[in-house]
């Protein structure tokens, strides 16, 4: 009866009809929060990272019950039986978060150990029944952030380790979820999105579900709550913010919403009584370095504690928060709401953020010759003067773009200074990527300027995603100049979004005129293959460099291992080699070509395929639909005399590991021709591509063949 109650409830509260999509106001909240607070609490919080009076090293504490030796379920439910949080102050928690300058806080509903801070309805493994506690701790909290004006969030695991039907423990967490583990998810999901109010954001984690599964989640989450985030751990693309990896701040412009997890210390997330935390001081510029640097390049910044076993903060981290926010007091203007670093170029004395009428320069270190020089900025000066205490700065306007005068001697040690450029009538940067164009330009993704995301599968499968590339043409003279496209096989019949200058109109990749590719097969030599492997890997990355391979020695961490030939390897045959979790192979094939020339390849793979050539990264892709194989058709800019070709090869989950590398294929390519466009000398002209309607925004585009030739 409790759990029909529920149900009902949600239905007549949140009205179970179709999906919706994140309202433009509801996301706009979200990304202007930019620093929120993370917590990491249950039972494994009263252990502390020990166990039977030792120390537990092996993984993270939160994890413990997967790592210490003896930990069995029936053990872990007694340590349960002892959780007593009774210092635990959710009115502490909400105003430690609000006095640290956070706007939201994300707590761990339920960790991979399967222990639920609610009163759950479909398990007595709760903070109700399990423990001595009694109290719901999600409702507690959440109302205490209601009444402090902060955003309530919720983590949730998708594995179980408590749960019968979930798989079993296992070292990597991205197992599958059986049919009634994910029915007993669904009905978890449902509670927390039907009792505690508005959610702003369902952060996933590990598991390995399918599509369907990832789907089916995504729309209960949305039907429940239209506008509560969902993070990219939910798998198959279904978020509709990408996370980056633990503690990762990325040096890359992404292009869809994202935040970045940090923990105090990368040992651990929860808990961990013997960790060494050192100097406070460091730490509190440590964590202030992270979050400039995630707000100046877009994203949001989800800082962790992990409260004592009896509820209490650790001083060490409640004093690094409050510090943070004490700073943020006086220089949170240049922080919350803002967008992005406009410049696209890096700066040594530190970072910026920005408004539509405003710069935001952080001085990390004091500049050379107490002087900055904003590149290419253009506008008007109302008024330049240090956030903290409004002292008035001198700015001067040259060729070259814009100087700031800084005093000499300022104090950025510990704590960073913020400069305000107040810009009344707007101003204007360089834009990205410019290109020279006179009488022609070749546009293609070794030249562009690219958008990422991170295409997910599951956490073990995720890799950086280009989502879109872009440049800026400039043109050298006035005329008419006529577009023209160059794709492959593998990008027939796909559909792009393409920008030239003010017009964006989307091109099928089809009825192009077909061209035979101007190479020379007969007198192009190819080695025997040699294969390194298997290793344990990722999708993305390598294990070593792979310019001008050294097939006699072994190979950076590849584990002692050599390139080895493959016996017997024939162009064009199938091939499966054996394979277990998280496997990576590299295939590499010695190509010499008696002059430059373009060669089509295809190529087969199992989970996911990298194709490099002289080291150069051509192409990435991952198996998003779980096929037994994928074929890819990549076009590979010979040298002459001697090239390497190196296939890496990635499996997931399957036994074995399907590949295959065939030069007989049709070697011809496409050519389409665009109107032509009318330019102006000197002027910018904005050009981009992106697939047209994907099926998620963080899809990988898959277009390496795709060339656009610009002739005036």
């Amino acid at each position: 009866m409790k759990r029909l109650l529920y149900i009902i409830a949600a239905c007549l509260l949140y009205g179970v009809t179709a999906p919706a999509q994140i309202s433009p106001a509801a996301m706009r909240q979200w990304k202007d929060r930019k620093y929120s607070m993370f917590i990491h609490f249950g039972v494994y919080s009263k252990l502390g990272g020990v166990w039977e009076g030792k120390p537990v090293s092996r993984g993270l504490s939160e994890q413990i019950r997967a790592h210490a030796a003896g930990l069995y379920s029936d053990t872990y439910e007694e340590v349960a039986a002892t959780f007593d949080p009774e210092k635990w102050n959710p009115d502490s928690i909400a105003l430690l978060a609000k006095n640290a300058g956070m706007g939201a806080i994300v707590i761990t509903s339920k960790h991979h150990d399967g222990f639920a801070l609610w009163d759950c309805a479909y398990t007595t493994f709760d903070i109700m029944d399990a423990s001595p506690y009694k109290k719901d701790i999600l409702k507690g909290l959440s109302e205490a952030c209601k009444r402090h004006g902060i955003a309530f969030g919720l983590y949730f695991s998708l594995i179980d380790w408590h749960f019968p039907a979930a798989m079993p423990i296992s070292g990597h967490n991205s197992d599958s979820i059986p049919p009634d583990h994910h029915t007993y998810n669904k009905n978890q999901v449902t509670e927390l999105l039907s009792k505690y109010g508005p959610v702003s954001e369902l952060w996933f984690d590990m598991g390995s579900m399918t599509l369907e599964q990832s789907r089916e989640m995504r729309e209960l989450v949305h039907r429940l709550q239209p506008d509560c985030l969902i993070g990219s751990r939910i798998g198959n693309n279904m978020g509709d913010f990408t996370v980056m990896g633990d503690n990762q701040e990325p040096d890359y412009i992404i292009g869809v919403p994202w935040q970045s997890p940090a923990s105090f210390f990368h040992e651990t997330w929860g808990y961990r009584s013997w960790q060494e935390r050192g100097d406070i001081r460091k730490k509190e510029r440590e964590k202030l370095t992270s979050l400039v640097r995630v707000a100046s390049r877009g994203g949001n910044f989800l800082l962790n504690i992990g409260p004592k076993g009896d509820g209490t903060v650790v001083p060490f981290e409640e004093e690094t928060l409050l510090a943070i926010g004490d700073w943020l007091k006086k220089n949170g203007e240049a922080i919350y709401g803002t967008n992005p670093d406009p410049f696209h170029v890096p700066f040594e004395w530190g970072s910026v953020t920005s408004r539509e009428n405003k710069l935001y320069l952080f001085m990390m270190k004091q500049p050379n010759n107490n002087t900055i020089l904003l590149p290419g900025l253009k506008g008007k000066v109302k008024e330049a003067y240090l956030l903290e205490g409004k002292i008035p700065l001198k700015t001067t306007s040259i060729k070259e773009g814009m100087l700031v005068q800084v005093p000499a001697g300022l104090d950025v040690s510990q704590w960073f200074k913020v400069i305000v450029l107040d810009m009344p009538g707007g101003y204007t940067v360089p834009p990205v990527n410019i290109v020279p164009l006179a009488k022609s330009a070749e546009l293609d993704n070794g030249n562009a300027f690219k958008y990422f995301s991170n295409a997910t599968v599951d956490y073990n499968t995720s890799f950086t995603s280009t989502i879109k590339n872009a440049w800026t043409l400039q043109p050298a003279a006035s005329g008419t100049f006529k577009p023209v496209l160059y794709y492959a096989t593998e990008e027939k019949d796909r559909k792009i979004k393409l920008q030239l200058g003010a017009n964006t109109s989307e091109v099928t990749l089809d009825g192009g005129e077909e061209l035979k590719l101007d190479n020379d097969l007969r007198n192009t030599r190819f080695s025997e293959l040699y294969l390194l492997g298997p290793l344990y890997s990722g999708v993305g990355g390598t294990h070593g460099d792979l310019h001008n391979v050294d097939l006699s020695k072994p190979w950076p961490r590849a584990n002692g291992q050599k390139w080895a030939k493959h016996p017997g390897y024939a162009n064009g045959t199938q091939y499966s080699l054996p394979a277990g979790l998280m496997t990576g192979y590299y295939a590499l094939q010695e190509i010499t070509s008696p002059r430059a020339q373009q060669l089509l390849v295809k190529v087969t793979g199992g989970d996911a395929v990298m194709v490099f050539l002289n080291g150069k990264d051509l192409f990435i892709q991952n198996n998003p639909y779980k096929k037994d194989s994928i074929v890819h058709y990549v076009l590979l800019p010979l040298s002459e005399g001697k090239n390497q070709l190196v296939v890496k090869l990635f499996n997931h989950f399957k036994k074995s590991l399907p590949f295959n590398i065939d030069y007989a294929v049709p070697q011809v390519y496409y050519r389409k021709t665009l109107p032509p466009v009318e330019m102006e000398k000197g002027k910018y002209y904005p050009v981009s591509w992106q697939l047209a309607n994907p099926l998620t925004p963080h899809d990988e585009m898959g277009m390496p063949n795709l060339k656009l030739e610009i002739t005036q």
